[in-house]
């Protein structure tokens, strides 16, 4: 990283400016835009030791459960709740997998055109204007995995198509695998929970 003289402030595009002559509002919004990222930077800090806190403490928890009890907490994926003694509050651990698809993908996608083009003279519109929808790519050019698995959803007993949905199912793949900690507390004296936010947005 290039020192900056003093008296001078680099702008967008690398360039020395004489800090006499930048404007006096740019140099306040540059002021506060370098307070706020300060703070962020702290906040977002404090947030990452929470959660690498509470999946430990979670973690540690399990362990002597298991040790003392001879049971285990969580599902297969390991996920948890945890719940205060009165109640009032909740923790879970969850996992959640991000899903993509191989080159099987294609040759599902090839049987239920088939299928599609088979059907083409029977009142079956909408069944086509479905799966042609499961099978668009959005701005970024990826498909939705969940339109296309719910393709599966579909009760037709057709050979083919039972083998496009097998062809289906056997295309997908875990691409990554993240981890969540939520907290919620009860909502009064009922039985519904709320959760306590912990991402900018929801504050």
């Amino acid at each position: 990283m290039n020192t900056i003289p003093q008296g001078y402030k680099q702008d967008a595009k690398g360039r020395l400016i004489p800090i006499e002559a930048i404007k006096p509002i740019d140099l306040e919004r540059d002021q506060l835009v370098a307070e706020i990222i300060e703070k962020a930077q702290v906040v977002s800090q404090t947030l990452a030791t929470f959660k690498e806190t509470v999946f430990a403490d979670i973690g540690a928890f399990i362990e002597l459960s298991a040790e003392r009890y001879d049971a285990k907490l969580g599902g297969a994926k390991g996920n948890v709740s945890l719940v205060s003694f009165d109640g009032r509050y909740m923790v879970k651990r969850a996992n959640q997998d991000t899903l993509t698809f191989d080159e099987g993908l294609q040759a599902a996608k090839a049987l239920i055109d088939e299928c599609v083009h088979t059907w083409t003279e029977g009142a079956r519109s909408e069944l086509r204007a479905l799966i042609n929808d499961a099978f668009n790519v959005d701005k970024e050019g990826n498909i939705s995995t969940g339109r296309i698995l719910s393709l599966r959803r579909l009760d037709i007993q057709d050979e083919k198509w039972q083998r496009a949905m097998t062809a289906l199912s056997d295309s997908v793949r875990v691409q990554c695998s993240k981890s969540y900690i939520r907290v919620y507390e009860r909502v009064g004296d009922t039985d519904q929970y709320r959760q306590i936010p912990l991402d900018i947005a929801g504050v």
